[in-house]
């Protein structure tokens, strides 16, 4: 018996969905603005709402998806936890670290730290003040990652470079 027909588009349609997708592409190469995800221990919320605030000035140019964790989640079920965080990161090109005292010590911050790599994403780290903290979270000591000053055009660069490194 004879065969069908393919089951393909028919030409119009195939040309419309093939200038669709280049339209989709350019779109996104277009698209400046960073996903990053931040790691931070829930004692520097205020610290790191700065941050965000600061990321959606109109007088600014400081622009990414920030597709942290915005409320602890309400369980205790640290395995539900981790699954929620893991969707959040592998959403995200960069994984920025608040670096503070609590950050340091904070085993979620860690963990945060070591899936991030471990899902190939780029972590860097943000202090505010002239000098980073004297004393580092863990997994970001031991992989080396840099840290930066919480400063625009030092933030947005160092951002940029750990989303291109990718």
């Amino acid at each position: 018996m004879g065969g069908s027909s393919g089951g393909g588009l028919p030409g119009p349609d195939l040309k419309r969905l093939e200038e669709k997708a280049r339209q989709k592409l350019a779109d996104a190469k277009a698209d400046r603005s960073r996903h990053v995800f931040i790691s931070f221990a829930y004692e520097d919320l205020d610290e790191v709402n700065l941050l965000r605030g600061q990321a959606k000035s109109d007088k600014t140019d400081l622009q990414f998806d920030d597709f942290s964790v915005k409320e602890a989640f309400d369980t205790t079920n640290a395995e539900y936890i981790r699954r929620q965080i893991r969707e959040r990161i592998d959403r995200c090109s960069v994984t920025a670290v608040y670096l503070s005292a609590k950050s340091a010590s904070s085993k979620w911050v860690n963990w945060e730290i070591e899936e991030s790599l471990k899902r190939g994403k780029s972590v860097i780290g943000i202090y505010q003040g002239d000098v980073a903290p004297s004393t580092l979270p863990t997994a970001f000591a031991q992989n080396g990652c840099k840290a930066f000053k919480w400063e625009h055009n030092a933030l947005m660069k160092a951002i940029e470079d750990a989303s291109a490194k990718r």
